[in-house]
């Protein structure tokens, strides 16, 4: 297949690491050029480092407007223009056990990245392209903002708010050829995860939890999500906006059937334990 991004430029947020550097590196491999943006210097000019000339880096904290717009100014200086936004920047609060113990302490931070940064990323990117023919947006949820999501409730709630925040100025956009969508993984193994829980424990029995009630047996890779985005920003989808696409083997559609035996039910109990 032709590289199908060939000439056009792109912003990766939060692309040092996990979904972000497998979106960067898929976005290439289609031919675009890429502004690598991310909070870590050192990885994100590592990671330029390694993918080559048409990459280049942004040191850049998303939940402050004025650097989005430094980011988006950076990057049509560097390559002429801006065709694709990938907002994919976020952060987890700690897990809790119940909501009683949630202190509520990392709110704003959590808001600021998650949603906050989204929207400055849509907003600045889209004041470019309304002016220069038009692009495709991505925002990355999860699907912890679709469905009921116990233990991260500040997390939760910033991604669903992604959810409808990209619907509402996806139908505003469009008179101006601006695409707007939203993908929620959901089981990707990734830091973030890892990030939000106390020990390493912990993280592998939510990651048992999560792959016994997904349909599809495979576990995602970030490299799934990668694909998605590449969809979503191509021609192919040159029709679709305001959608949200979860990419989760098939979780949000529901659990998966088990079978009624007592082996099973064993298996289930010491997943979720």
């Amino acid at each position: 297949m032709a590289k199908e991004l060939s000439e056009r430029v792109a912003v990766v947020t939060g692309a040092a690491g996990g979904l972000g550097r497998a979106i960067t590196e898929k976005l290439l491999e289609e031919g675009a050029r890429v502004v690598i943006a991310d909070v870590n210097r050192e990885s994100g000019e590592s990671l330029a480092a390694d993918f080559g000339p048409d990459t280049r880096f942004r040191q850049t904290d998303v939940s402050d407007p004025q650097q989005v717009v430094e980011l988006v100014s950076f990057a049509v200086e560097t390559f002429g223009s801006l065709h694709i936004m990938v907002n994919n920047a976020g952060v987890a609060g700690a897990h809790r056990e119940s909501f009683l113990d949630e202190e509520l302490a990392d709110f704003q931070r959590i808001m600021s990245v998650n949603l906050l940064g989204v929207m400055a990323g849509t907003q600045t990117a889209a004041r470019h392209m309304a002016v220069n023919g038009g692009g495709s947006i991505v925002n990355i949820s999860s699907i912890g903002g679709v469905m009921g999501n116990p233990g991260v409730p500040i997390y939760a709630a910033s991604k669903a708010g992604v959810v409808h925040f990209s619907k509402g100025v996806a139908i505003d956009l469009a008179q101006h050829d601006i695409r707007v969508n939203c993908i929620a993984p959901g089981g990707i193994p990734t830091q973030l995860l890892a990030s939000a829980t106390a020990s390493a424990e912990m993280t592998k029995n939510i990651r048992a939890v999560m792959a016994a009630i997904q349909p599809l047996k495979r576990v995602g890779e970030p490299r799934d999500v990668a694909e998605a985005v590449a969809y979503l920003v191509s021609d192919r989808s040159s029709h679709v906006t305001g959608t949200l696409l979860t990419v989760d083997g098939g979780t949000s559609a529901g659990m998966r059937r088990m079978k009624l035996s007592s082996s099973a039910t064993a298996q289930a109990d010491t997943a979720a334990s």
